[in-house]
């Protein structure tokens, strides 16, 4: 594996808390694949594993910033809810998150080609009065969010080697 994060990097994140440590070893991906976006190169360059974390930092900052009408919006709905990503998150061990992104997609295949379509802000932000069917589940997120962040960083750290290769 060439990609390479520093100790020293390592232990100054694991000491801020889980956010910093996923995001230290995800900055590893982007400085490797010399990216800050997900891209179809990027996923090339990268292992199941990898691009799994890496979407995992970007389902977490578009629900948290907007939900799942905003992630559903910027074009991510495909690739968390028509790619292996739920069934990733339960071979990680999060069975509960598993099924909460099968929810998620039920309401994504009903309603995605409305969300996704070219609007203006206006109408964008009318989305969250057309489908509050996604309220509740963004609501849900907020809850859990913290809890699966944890359990993500936990099993980044107990596979760390199979992330990333350390270097002093």
């Amino acid at each position: 594996m060439n990609i390479k994060v520093k100790d020293s990097a390592l232990a100054a994140a694991a000491e801020e808390g889980m956010d910093a440590f996923i995001e230290v070893v995800v900055k590893g991906f982007k400085d490797y694949v010399g990216s800050d976006e997900l891209t179809h190169e990027a996923m090339q360059a990268l292992t199941p594993d990898q691009i799994t974390l890496w979407g995992y930092l970007i389902l977490r900052d578009e629900l948290c910033d907007g939900g799942f009408i905003q992630l559903i919006h910027n074009g991510y709905g495909p690739f968390f809810f028509l790619n292996p990503f739920a069934k990733a998150m339960r071979l990680w061990g999060l069975k509960e998150f598993s099924k909460f992104i099968y929810r998620a997609r039920e309401l994504y295949e009903e309603y995605h080609e409305d969300i996704e379509r070219e609007m203006n802000y206006d109408e964008f932000m009318a989305l969250y009065e057309q489908y509050p069917e996604f309220e509740d589940l963004d609501d849900e997120f907020i809850c859990m969010e913290e809890q699966v962040t944890g359990r993500v960083a936990a099993y980044l750290d107990d596979h760390l080697l199979d992330f990333i290769d350390i270097v002093k």
